[in-house]
């Protein structure tokens, strides 16, 4: 009898202990997504207490399923990054390396403007947060690495250059372009590609 009122009691705890767990994922999500809706919207640096209220959670709750803010600025980048990604990661088209970076520009516009206020909310929070400073100089090193491996030896030896491509090409330029200066999408997009152009008119063809 002892044994099978210990199955039965364990059968009935295991509804609880799913329903339990199906709403600290909830919650969880909840979290994020309030994250990235502040964030999105224009608050680059809301407050645990102002995600908590978002996403109808109590504060207690945010740093239950986080440690730390830092954590949670990690959980929106891996989010953002899972959108972006696929489209950093396709190759360009074009038949010259000067056409491959165009598209390049392109495509970075793109998901630039996807990542704007994201990566402006890190980027501000990078200089507290070792982990997003470390994530930054990833993206850093992406960005110019996806552009080397496009450029010829002899562009390449021409180290100011490639590193003038670099800038010209970099979320640093757009974030320039699109918040500092508010150009329209169009008009940005417009100026990295005359930079690009310009830039590469003095560089030799292979």
């Amino acid at each position: 009898m002892t044994n099978v009122s210990y199955k039965m009691t364990s059968r009935s705890e295991v509804p609880l202990t799913d329903g339990r767990r199906e709403r600290s994922r909830s919650s969880r999500s909840k979290i994020v997504a309030a994250m990235l809706d502040l964030v999105g919207k224009g608050d680059v640096a809301p407050s645990a207490a102002r995600v908590a209220e978002v996403a109808g959670v109590g504060l207690r709750s945010v740093f239950r399923h986080f440690d730390d803010m830092d954590e949670l600025y990690r959980e929106m980048g891996e989010v953002i990054e899972a959108q972006v990604m696929p489209i950093i990661l396709q190759p360009p088209t074009g038949a010259t390396w000067r056409e491959k970076l165009f598209d390049i520009a392109d495509r970075r516009a793109m998901v630039f403007e996807t990542i704007l206020p994201y990566r402006i909310s890190a980027n501000l929070k990078r200089f507290q947060s070792p982990y997003l400073m470390q994530d930054y100089r990833r993206m850093l090193r992406l960005e110019s690495d996806t552009i080397g491996s496009y450029l010829p030896a002899m562009v390449k030896a021409d180290v100011a250059g490639a590193h003038g491509l670099n800038v010209i090409l970099s979320f640093q330029t757009w974030r320039l372009l699109r918040h500092d200066q508010e150009l329209p999408f169009e008009d940005a997009k417009s100026v990295v590609r005359r930079l690009l152009g310009d830039a590469m008119a003095e560089m030799p063809e292979d």
